[in-house]
């Protein structure tokens, strides 16, 4: 028992160790700091064993083309805050619009500068490896952003090959806004914007709340339903040699990684 003033003196002994809880993989995001979408999705996501580190990046609560391209002035610095000690397998920079305005290698550049490691990722990277591997060409584009980002998104996505036969925006202006758009309407946006040619409907941002309404979309439609923060986890998922199956998240997890 022991009293004031004795000195405590452990056995020594040797524990038994392994690779720790998340012996699968390690992924990391770097978030906004006004997203209110993406960390729920992403726990929603996560196959057991496979850890989920976040950061965020501040960020102007007012989103246009020229407050999203600061963002890669602090994305080294958020990428070596990534639990570093684990080195997790994957870092991906959490922005579908950010992704598209500042550039995909730009920022990939940037998070190996903080977490060399690391294998370096964007949100929308993630988007593009899943249009591939589902053998898409023609889409329609949901968003809940300003035209001036709807702009720059629909020539990104036809400079990557792809046919946009409609992308409409919300025209809010913040990523509060954006996150209390409630997935019920999610469900009604993707019918409105649905055309008969669309291969399948995307709906982009990491800020909202669409992955959790996806197989319900699906289901209405009869067309693969891609968000943004569902094909990222994919890709990360699978960057990081993780092929779990997932249910309740749309087609997309039935496909390995094989296009990139």
């Amino acid at each position: 028992m022991f009293k004031p003033g004795d000195t405590i003196v452990s056995t020594a002994r040797n524990p038994e160790m392994n690779e720790g809880r998340h012996w699968r993989a390690k992924l990391g995001f770097i978030l906004m700091s006004t997203d209110l979408a993406a960390e729920g999705d992403f726990f929603d996501m996560v196959p057991n064993d496979v850890a989920v580190h976040i950061t965020r990046l501040k960020t102007d609560d007012y989103t246009t083309n020229e407050t999203l391209s600061r963002h890669i002035d602090f994305m080294a610095d958020a990428a070596s805050r990534i639990q570093p000690d684990t080195k997790p397998d994957v870092i991906s920079y959490s922005c579908t619009s950010g992704s598209i305005v500042i550039g995909e290698e730009k920022i990939k550049a940037e998070i190996k500068k903080g977490a060399p490691y690391t294998i370096p990722m964007t949100l929308v990277t993630g988007v593009i490896d899943a249009l591939k591997e589902l053998k898409i060409n023609k889409i329609v584009v949901g968003t809940p952003y300003l035209d001036e980002i709807n702009t720059k998104e629909a020539e990104f996505l036809f400079n990557k090959g792809f046919s946009v036969l409609n992308i409409q925006g919300l025209n809010l202006t913040t990523g509060i806004e954006f996150g209390k758009v409630t997935p019920e309407y999610w469900i009604q946006f993707a019918e409105e914007i649905n055309h008969d040619e669309a291969e399948a409907i995307f709906l982009s941002c990491g800020g909202i709340r669409s992955t959790e309404v996806i197989d319900e979309i699906e289901k209405r439609v009869g067309k693969p339903v891609i968000t943004s923060n569902q094909a990222q986890f994919w890709s990360c998922l699978r960057r990081a040699g993780v092929k779990d199956n997932l249910k309740g998240f749309g087609r997309l997890f039935d496909h390995q990684l094989t296009t990139s």
